[in-house]
């Protein structure tokens, strides 16, 4: 049996897994951020129609 082998393939396989869940932290840091965007987004389009509530009812189509 190879140890240290063994022990630099542990080593590798560890390293791996902390780096795994450094990025998936990130990118669940940017998604909780997205999201709070996306609702003052929300809540800006529900402020512009309590302000003008014409905009956005009417729409041209063609066929």
């Amino acid at each position: 049996m190879d140890i240290a082998g063994v022990s630099t393939a542990l080593a590798n396989v560890n390293l791996q897994t902390k780096v795994g869940t450094a990025v998936l932290g990130k990118a669940l840091d940017t998604n909780k951020d997205m999201g709070a965007r996306l609702v003052d987004m929300i809540d800006s389009a529900a402020m512009e129609r309590s302000v003008n509530p014409a905009v956005g009812a009417n729409f041209d189509t063609r066929v």
